[in-house]
């Protein structure tokens, strides 16, 4: 296959990709006015991707542009080498747009209307691969609006134009009007500068370079009398000097393969500019979003501070159930031993009190306590999901106030209107949104606490703390055991009998047993009391820290989680935009026209007319 072809295939394979990119891009834009802006101006864009494809085996279209006077007709005749077009220094302005080509090619095969222009045919070789267009003046005294008016026919037929050749005069090189349909033209275009009436008027091209140079690149700037290399071509005389310049430029860069470059990079370009009006119109409104997102992490790092503290509060006032929890977690990991049947005791009176104070869940904090000491009875499991429930219900309804709620949804309401981020139902969405949170923020607590207590259980069953209180527990039971036992054995039946002792002692009677019990039951309750105690205050301890994490938003990631979806979806559209934006960078430097031909130095934004 030709190189040519597998080129011009490979042109239409980028084209084809950067569209389905773009319109993938906008048709995933965000419910935002900044994105839906972006989508109608992308859409705009790609309805001319079908116009540009049917184009690329077409001429180039090089058109005039120039104030009145600036010479474009006289330009155009000494082009062609004939005379094609009316011209003269004192004429009026240009109203009838002339398009001159080769014989046999209709305007309609390079995009425009034939009741729009005057159509030209020459036999001129530089009419090979080009097409000339003499656009109307763009510097008119008429209605802007107006149709038909010179501005009108200007603006419906640049679209259409591959080069500009930008004509001006030492009067006329500053004119605002030229400027502004250049700016507007310019994306979509490759550029020459002429500057004409070279046998008239000093060189200004030095200037004119300077007043362009921010915001284009003007690649060489021509200096010719268009009058005098007419007559050159009537006299069938070879071009000369700057003129001569020019016409090798336009006849060795605007070729047939040279063609395909330029509207690709015309192309290129015209997305790029479309892409910097995108990103300009979403840096715009971004930053009602970033406030709208910012005002949502402090909200509900307000309501989760609010039922964090509570929580707390309600969790160290219950310390009962908690103890109680713990000592079932330590006596499990502490097995068999005389200090352990002491705590499970201990722990089955304290059971009794802590089953009676959650027969009725009217908390978070109590709702979170009973997740954590319900989660070991298995056998249970179905009969504490229903309680866990309705309770969850009840505690989410009671964790926060509804004024607070009330303050909240008005905050975020104020941020997501400047934002045109709208909530909808707002009393019905703040209370679902508090019920699903509440949900979710007691599930997490109470996971918390159920590894909080395994924690302290491992910390408190050590075998260090083991031996110490078994030992201490021993103490004072072996004491009396030992007593008890002397006075039995020895003092009373074996000593006297075995002639040990010579009289036998009576045995102990109630009165010792009831100061026995008294001083194991004391002793016994000292070092319970010592040991939870010791339990009470790392369990304190944990609560706190426990607590301090509540504090975070996230775990209030319930509360207008619609709002925050629509936030990160902005945030992906513009990263996308970003990405897009780097990638048509990209395309333009590597596929860039040659330095001869001018073009639009940086991207800004599209004209609407455009």
């Amino acid at each position: 296959m030709p190189h040519d072809m597998l080129e011009h295939l490979g042109l239409l394979a980028e084209l084809d990709t950067t569209a389905a990119d773009l319109s993938a891009w906008a048709e995933r834009a965000a419910d935002w006015p900044a994105a839906r802006n972006c989508q109608a101006l992308v859409r705009r864009l790609l309805s001319r991707v079908d116009t540009l494809r049917v184009r690329l085996d077409a001429p180039l279209v090089v058109a005039t542009l120039g104030g009145t006077g600036t010479g474009k007709s006289a330009l155009t005749n000494a082009l062609v080498g004939a005379e094609v077009t009316a011209a003269g220094r004192e004429r009026p302005t240009t109203r009838q747009p002339t398009l001159v080509c080769r014989r046999g090619l209709r305007p309609e095969l390079v995009g425009i209307d034939a009741e729009a222009v005057r159509v030209v045919e020459r036999d001129a070789p530089i009419l090979h691969d080009l097409v000339l267009l003499d656009c109307p003046d763009p510097d008119t005294t008429e209605d802007e609006e107006s149709r038909g008016t010179n501005l009108a026919k200007l603006r419906e037929l640049l679209p259409h134009c591959d080069v500009l050749l930008v004509t001006t005069t030492q009067q006329k090189y500053r004119s605002a009007r030229v400027a502004t349909e250049l700016a507007a033209a310019a994306p979509g275009a490759r550029l020459v500068f002429v500057q004409t009436h070279a046998d008239l008027e000093a060189d200004i091209r030095g200037d004119w370079q300077q007043s362009l140079g921010q915001q284009y690149a003007t690649g060489e700037l021509f200096y010719v009398d268009s009058i005098a290399a007419l007559e050159d071509a009537r006299k069938g005389l070879a071009p000369r000097g700057e003129f001569a310049r020019l016409a090798d430029l336009l006849t060795r860069e605007l070729t047939a393969l040279a063609a395909h470059r330029i509207r690709r990079a015309n192309f290129l370009d015209l997305v790029g500019e479309a892409l910097a009006r995108c990103q300009e119109r979403i840096t715009a409104a971004l930053p009602a979003v970033e406030q709208l997102e910012a005002a949502i992490s402090a909200e509900r790092s307000r309501l989760a501070a609010g039922l964090a503290g509570r929580l707390r509060e309600e969790l160290l006032a219950t310390r009962r159930p908690w103890e109680n929890r713990l000592l079932g977690a330590v006596t499990a990991r502490w097995g068999f031993s005389p200090f352990s049947c002491v705590l499970r005791l201990y722990q089955g009176l304290g059971g009794l009190v802590a089953s009676a104070a959650l027969v009725r869940v009217r908390t978070p904090a109590q709702l979170a306590l009973w997740g954590a000491m319900e989660g070991g009875r298995r056998w249970r499991a179905s009969r504490q999901q229903r309680k866990a429930t309705a309770a969850t219900t009840r505690a989410a309804a009671l964790g926060w106030d509804d004024a607070d709620l009330r303050t909240a949804a008005i905050i975020i309401d104020g941020y997501a209107s400047e934002a045109s981020l709208v909530r909808d139902d707002q009393p019905l969405t703040i209370q679902r949104e508090a019920a699903a949170t509440g949900a979710g923020f007691i599930a997490e607590a109470s996971a918390q606490l159920q590894r909080l207590v395994d924690r302290q259980a491992a910390r408190h069953s050590g075998w260090l703390t083991r031996l110490r209180y078994e030992v201490l527990f021993f103490i004072v039971l072996g004491a009396l055991l030992y007593r008890f036992g002397k006075n039995f054995f020895y003092d009373s039946w074996l000593g006297p009998e075995l002639g040990l002792t010579e009289t036998a002692q009576p045995v102990l009677g109630t009165d010792f047993f009831l100061g026995a019990g008294l001083v194991l039951l004391a002793w016994t309750g000292l070092l319970v009391w010592m040991f939870t105690s010791r339990l009470r205050r790392g369990l304190a301890a944990a609560v706190n820290d426990v607590a301090a994490g509540w504090n975070s938003p996230k775990l209030a990631g319930g509360f207008f989680a619609r709002l925050e979806s629509q936030c990160r979806a902005i945030r992906a559209y513009r990263d996308e935009l970003a990405r897009l934006t780097a990638r048509v960078a990209d395309l333009e430097s590597r596929l860039a026209t040659t330095e001869p031909l001018g073009h639009r130095r940086q991207c800004r934004m599209m004209n609407d007319e455009r």
